[in-house]
């Protein structure tokens, strides 16, 4: 079949499709004529990475599992173990951001301290927000400081 018909078949764009085939995600045939030439096949594997991409994995880790899914190995265990590192990977974003929400937060409280200071002949100085946190010192260290002073 034609990249159009295959398209159309999976509501996956001829762009992204030409693009799966540029990242060697799918290995169409030429016609004599230098059209793709798409198996039957080839539409479940689409399928695969459009639900794939859906759900936010990259090409390159689509990859890595997309030969087992064409050999029928990829196992729904597999597929669970893939999807549950998914669910952390977007709780760690989550997290993320909400830590940068709470910055801005912060920050938009520093500004508006600011403000009635501003209106004042002589302001009190406020101390500027904190750019980086300060790491947590760990209760004990395994590694043992050193000193750089030269003896």
């Amino acid at each position: 079949m034609q990249i159009s018909e295959l398209a159309r078949r999976t509501s996956v764009s001829v762009h992204a499709l030409r693009h799966y085939e540029s990242q060697g995600l799918l290995q169409p045939g030429r016609r004599a004529n230098g059209y793709r030439d798409y198996t039957e096949g080839t539409e479940r594997e689409v399928v695969f990475i459009a639900m794939s991409r859906q759900l936010g994995f990259a090409l390159p880790r689509i990859a890595e599992h997309l030969a087992d899914f064409r050999s029928g190995r990829l196992t729904i265990a597999a597929m669970v173990q893939a999807l549950h590192q998914r669910a952390q990977e977007l709780a760690d974003q989550a997290a993320l951001l909400q830590a940068q929400r709470q910055t801005v937060l912060d920050h938009i409280a520093w500004l508006q301290a600011r403000e009635p200071a501003a209106k004042t002949p002589n302001p009190a100085p406020v101390p500027w927000p904190r750019v980086r946190k300060r790491p947590l010192a760990p209760a004990s260290s395994p590694i043992p400081r050193v000193s750089r002073r030269k003896p």
